[in-house]
């Protein structure tokens, strides 16, 4: 804890004084974000530094994985689901992101079955990615079927995202657009997901979609 004090000392000494406006404009207007993007909880995954972003411009879910579920408005909990909703019927997101990464450790246990530590909740969180690990199995060689699982988890997302019919209604009618994309830590690189179903490397200086204008 003593680490995360001195970076939030860090944070009001040196940011908060040239970002004080955009966070008092943010508490006063509230936000309004062009896109929301769905990525891992891991923590060598940042949207908002990969992005470029600042406060106010990304509405971020972060689980293991990336992993959208399919509709299902039951008596259960859908946390991804609940900020999915917000996201896209409360605050009109335009583009919505799904980003997949390199080394995931969900991945990772979505292939070769979770560690005991991690087996009351990851092992069924990943069984909703089944699909995705039964289409890599005979992938050949074997040192690719990670990174090709990690990207087929962002397909199946993709897929899932439009089982919610408000999804699909936005998407439809031209409102909200969705990208599939997925990051290499050790690189710093992004892919985009094509028409064509690959994953295409974003030119640097070209810039991610997620900024274009509504």
């Amino acid at each position: 804890m003593d680490q995360l004090i001195t970076g939030y000392r860090r944070f009001r000494e040196r940011t908060w004084p040239h970002e004080r406006g955009r966070f008092e404009a943010l508490s006063v207007h509230g936000q309004s974000p062009r896109a929301m993007v769905i990525t891992c909880s891991d923590s060598r995954v940042d949207p908002q530094m990969i992005f470029g972003a600042v406060p106010g411009e990304l509405f971020v879910v972060r689980n293991v994985a990336s992993l959208v579920p399919p509709y299902e408005p039951d008596a259960a909990h859908h946390g991804t689901s609940a900020a999915l909703e917000f996201g896209v019927r409360v605050l009109k997101v335009s583009h919505l992101v799904v980003m997949g990464h390199g080394q995931c450790g969900g991945v990772r246990a979505l292939l070769e079955g979770a560690p005991p530590e991690a087996s009351d909740f990851v092992g069924p969180w990943m069984s909703l990615a089944r699909k995705a690990r039964d289409q890599v199995l005979s992938c050949e060689p074997a040192e690719l079927r990670q990174q090709v699982c990690e990207q087929e988890v962002v397909k199946l997302s993709l897929a899932n995202l439009m089982t919610f019919p408000w999804v699909r209604e936005a998407v439809e009618a031209g409102r909200l657009r969705l990208h599939g994309c997925h990051f290499a830590i050790y690189t710093g690189s992004l892919a985009l997901l094509d028409e064509n179903g690959r994953f295409v490397p974003v030119d640097g200086e070209r810039g991610p979609p997620v900024r274009e204008d509504r």
